[in-house]
């Protein structure tokens, strides 16, 4: 495995243990274009299979520390807080302290094209990550990786804002300028059923279209086209 030996040493390493199954952090290093391009007789597997299951486990893993860390708010301010600390932005950064662009298996188009350091890549390898840890090492071994590795060094402190959804803030926006209430639509969806992403559009009163946005579900990709409906009309 070469580089990625070094990097589980490293990184998984760290937390006491050694891998039992280093398959699966070499799966959790392998993007599709890889896997597409690799010979009929040597296949191998990408990592959307352990992005699914460290997605599910970081969202697990955020709600329960935030529910201890900021006992004080509702369960729409938990919600917003948990999205703040594993987006894709702060995943992807997380991604690249831990030195996992260098190690991604890619195919030569994503290469060619900066695939190591696309924040989309970058964060979906790390979810793959905490799918192998989880395997690997059951749920305590991948919350201490995920507690040093991503929620430490992105924390909210007990003081900080909690930031208001951009849905919200739209529609505070636009009311304030007599443009009524924002109307969201589904214009397209792409994908399997596992990696689906919605693209949306939001419009104002009499369906003039403001932005469009998209994301991994109806919810997310709402709040994309709300945040870029807000971006453009602050112009």
């Amino acid at each position: 495995m070469g580089g990625a030996d070094k990097w589980i040493e490293q990184v998984v390493g760290q937390l006491g243990w050694v891998p039992r199954r280093p398959e699966l952090f070499l799966e959790a290093l392998t993007h599709s274009s890889f896997s597409n391009e690799a010979q009929p007789d040597q296949p191998c597997r990408n990592n959307e299979r352990l992005e699914f299951l460290g997605d599910a486990v970081l969202e697990l893993v955020a709600s329960d520390w935030l529910l201890s860390a900021r006992p004080e708010l509702s369960e729409g301010e938990l919600s917003r807080l948990r999205a703040a600390l594993v987006n894709e932005k702060a995943l992807a950064a997380a991604a690249r302290e831990v030195g996992l662009g260098q190690l991604l298996r890619l195919g030569r188009g994503e290469e060619i094209s900066g695939g190591r350091q696309k924040d989309s890549l970058l964060a979906d390898a790390l979810e793959a990550v905490c799918g192998a840890l989880y395997l690997d090492g059951g749920l305590e071994a991948c919350r201490e990786f995920i507690l040093r590795a991503i929620i430490a060094p992105a924390h909210p402190p007990a003081t900080q804002q909690v930031p208001q959804d951009a849905k919200s803030e739209l529609q505070q926006l636009m009311q304030k300028r007599g443009a009524g209430l924002p109307v969201y639509r589904v214009v397209g969806v792409e994908g399997p059923d596992h990696r689906r992403r919605f693209e949306v559009e939001v419009s104002c009163a009499g369906g003039k279209i403001v932005a469009r946005g998209d994301g991994a579900s109806k919810k997310a990709a709402e709040q994309a086209a709300a945040q870029a409906a807000l971006e453009k009309l602050k112009e």
